[in-house]
């Protein structure tokens, strides 16, 4: 058996020795032992607390609050946070001793200084936060190049299709054919809490009226002649807990639009010859290019369910209203079609101003069909206007084709391909000097990378303007 004093030697090293404030407190909250130092976050010194009580202390506002008064009446252990003077965050536990007859004696305590751990936690707190923000930046930005728009009205639609994504209200898309719908209906899909669930597109203009039903609300086995044996599923349920995409809306028959309606309505359905009813959820999104109110005047539209379907309107404007989206999804597609034939064209500078200053009824479906045709038509690395359809070299079009075609008082000498290839080249680099405000953006337009911007230019240095 140790002595008294050696036990207190014992007790004493153990308190010194220990990486946290220990404090022992006797039945009356007098301090017995405690370890010197770690009363620095506390701010006070030894012969300030000795032979006080956790009550003065806590009068003082030192301890903010005391753990071990706080035992001494509730006679349990009990952990809290403090915050101290000198703007310390510590965290505190103390336990009761108890003697045989079950007198509480003693109170021991101990103190972890948490400011680093708890500034470590605002740190990080504060850097996730930026990475959500700069997350959402990339997402953008990737959703901008996916989509290829440097519009003002087309980087609109973009958010509006962002924000209204992580809800499931009813989004209309409105524009003429081409403007590229499908790919916003997917876009909103892709960005929606249902991305990992089906997204089932149905062109209503090419169901034939008969097969609507049947197609729209699949159908038993043994519903009619010709029918599979166990029956098939409608596209409808395939959209469930997904995207039901319903382009040319304004072409599905009056009689699917009173079912339609029902199944907004009522969320559930029935398949053709069934009597279950079918419980439902898919996000709608509808798209067409007709003018809907007209057609509810005209009585070929439910006033119903276009109120229905009319919840968020956006309306894409066609490309011949968005010019300076013309020349980036140009180069785009040059990239893209060049990529996937594995060939290296371009277009002749008076080639690349007669589309630019083209209509393009078509939208971007006729741009991308037209730039995939000349790829695979042309049989010269350079591609002239002379490749384009006929519809293109009308009077309108030859005029509108800008001075800068000519290149040091000349035009491109066709019978020299070299000579050709660096006019154009010089042409397409003082073209986007002019329209671009940094060398990378440059390479976006030209379809290269920045360093290849960064040596024409110091090629064509006598020719561009400065930077």
């Amino acid at each position: 058996m140790m002595s008294d004093n050696n036990v207190k030697r014992v007790l004493e090293c153990i308190i010194n020795t220990s990486n946290n404030n220990i404090t022992v407190t006797d039945e009356k909250g007098f301090i017995l032992f405690t370890n010197p130092n770690h009363w620095w976050i506390y701010g006070i010194e030894p012969e300030h607390y000795l032979g006080k009580s956790v009550y003065q202390l806590e009068t003082e506002g030192i301890l903010s609050p005391s753990i071990s008064a706080m035992v001494l009446k509730e006679k349990t252990p009990i952990q809290i946070m403090q915050q101290t003077k000198t703007g310390k965050i510590v965290m505190s536990t103390a336990y009761p001793i108890f003697d045989d007859d079950g007198e509480l004696i003693r109170v021991v305590s101990y103190a972890q200084d948490q400011t680093e751990i708890r500034n470590l936690q605002d740190q990080y707190g504060q850097l996730e936060k930026k990475i959500q923000e700069y997350q959402s930046e990339v997402e953008e930005l990737r959703e901008q190049e996916e989509l290829i728009y440097r519009s003002k009205e087309m980087r609109q639609i973009a958010k509006t299709i962002h924000r209204v994504s992580k809800t499931d209200a009813t989004v209309m898309l409105l524009g003429e054919s081409g403007v590229g719908k499908s790919v916003f209906a997917r876009r909103l899909h892709n960005q929606s809490y249902r991305s990992k669930e089906p997204f089932i597109e149905v062109n209503c203009s090419t169901i034939p009226e008969s097969l609507f039903e049947s197609e729209m609300f699949g159908y038993e086995a043994g519903s009619f002649t010709g029918a599979q044996k166990q029956g098939k599923q409608g596209l409808i349920e395939q959209a469930d807990n997904g995207t039901l995409f319903l382009d040319e809306i304004g072409e599905l028959p009056l009689d699917m639009q009173v079912k339609l309606l029902n199944v907004l309505q009522e969320k559930t359905f029935k398949r053709v010859g069934g009597k279950k009813e079918h419980k439902i959820d898919f996000r709608l999104v509808t798209a067409t290019n007709q003018n809907l109110e007209d057609m509810v005047e005209k009585g070929t539209f439910r006033l119903d369910l276009y109120y229905r379907l009319n919840v968020i309107p956006i309306q894409i404007p066609p490309l011949r209203e968005r010019k300076e989206d013309i020349a980036i999804l140009i180069n785009h597609n040059l990239e893209i079609i060049n990529k996937k034939y594995k060939s290296d064209k371009k277009l002749h500078p008076s080639t690349y101003e007669i589309l630019i200053q083209h209509k393009w009824s078509g939208n971007v479906r006729e741009l991308e069909n037209l730039i995939e045709r000349l790829i695979l038509t042309s049989e010269d690395s350079i591609i002239f206007p002379g490749f384009l359809p006929s519809h293109f070299h009308g009077q309108e079009s030859l005029e509108k084709i800008d001075d800068t075609l000519m290149i040091d008082n000349m035009m491109v000498d066709d019978s020299d391909l070299n000579t050709a290839l660096e006019q154009v080249e010089k042409w397409m680099m003082m073209k986007a000097s002019k329209q671009c405000k940094s060398t990378y953006e440059m390479a976006k337009f030209l379809g290269i990378s920045q360093p290849s911007v960064v040596r024409k230019m110091k090629k064509y240095k006598d020719h561009l303007p400065i930077k």
